[in-house]
């Protein structure tokens, strides 16, 4: 496809973004082909905004519906990831989608030679804490979560905020048999259990540190990957507590 293409997408979430608006997806159908288009797009919308002109992405999210699909990622605008408890405050957004996810956090560098060589096995040994995470999904685009998948994609995975607990050593986990506790304001508690889409968080690590490293660049020590949701998609509401509990692991809240 053209560069132009890319740009035209490019352009209508930085706007966007800019002026808390959202664009059409429906209108510009055709201008994305693959996923190295969407992710061209992000490289686009980071570089116009200056997430990462003094230093490169240290917070990341990657996941996949299954271990057969194929794995998306999204690096994440720093001044969007908090520490737990947090508040969103005045923060805008379109859609407050809640997922309770494990984060884990790199402790040493990776450069792409070593990126190349990772297995699900070797990898988990390049982890030296994990947290619980949430994450607030929101939407640039008009159609929302309904938007063509590419386009989302290209729109950093539909994703608003992440917020992060506590950091606690990363050890072999029993993943099966991992409890997931989430309250939204006066909702319902839902409770899961075993239920992260590849069966284990680490999974994704080989696959998103090769993505990472794609263009020559490194991972540093301290990265934080957020690997995808136990819960699904939760709806909330302004004003709504969000808490997520891992027992075991940790918990994290946010006042929406």
């Amino acid at each position: 496809m053209s560069p132009s293409k890319i740009e035209v997408v490019a352009q209508a979430l930085t706007r966007a973004r800019r002026d808390n608006t959202l664009a059409l997806a429906a209108s510009l159908a055709d201008a994305l082909c693959d996923a190295g288009d969407a992710y061209a797009v992000q490289q686009r919308v980071a570089e116009e905004l200056g997430w990462f002109a003094t230093s490169p992405p240290r917070h990341w999210k990657a996941g996949g519906a299954s271990r057969d699909a194929e794995l998306t990622c999204a690096p994440l605008p720093p001044e969007g990831v908090w520490p737990s408890p947090a508040r969103a405050g005045g923060r805008p957004f379109h859609l407050r989608g809640i997922e309770a996810e494990i984060a884990l956090r790199l402790g040493r560098e990776v450069d792409q030679a070593l990126a190349s060589m990772l297995d699900a096995r070797s990898a988990p040994a390049l982890v030296d804490a994990m947290a619980v995470s949430i994450e607030i999904v929101d939407s640039r685009w008009r159609e929302a979560l309904d938007a063509p998948a590419l386009f989302k994609l290209a729109d950093l995975q539909s994703h608003g905020a992440l917020v992060l607990g506590d950091w606690v050593p990363f050890v072999a986990r029993d993943w099966a048999a991992q409890a997931c506790t989430v309250r939204i304001g006066s909702q319902a508690t839902v409770e899961r259990r075993g239920t992260h889409s590849l069966g284990d968080p680490a999974h994704l690590l080989p696959a998103w540190l090769r993505h990472a490293t794609r263009n020559g660049g490194r991972v540093a020590a301290g990265t934080v990957v957020t690997t995808g949701t136990w819960v699904g998609i939760l709806d909330a509401a302004e004003g709504d507590l969000v808490s997520a509990e891992f027992p075991g692991i940790g918990r994290a809240s946010v006042q929406l």
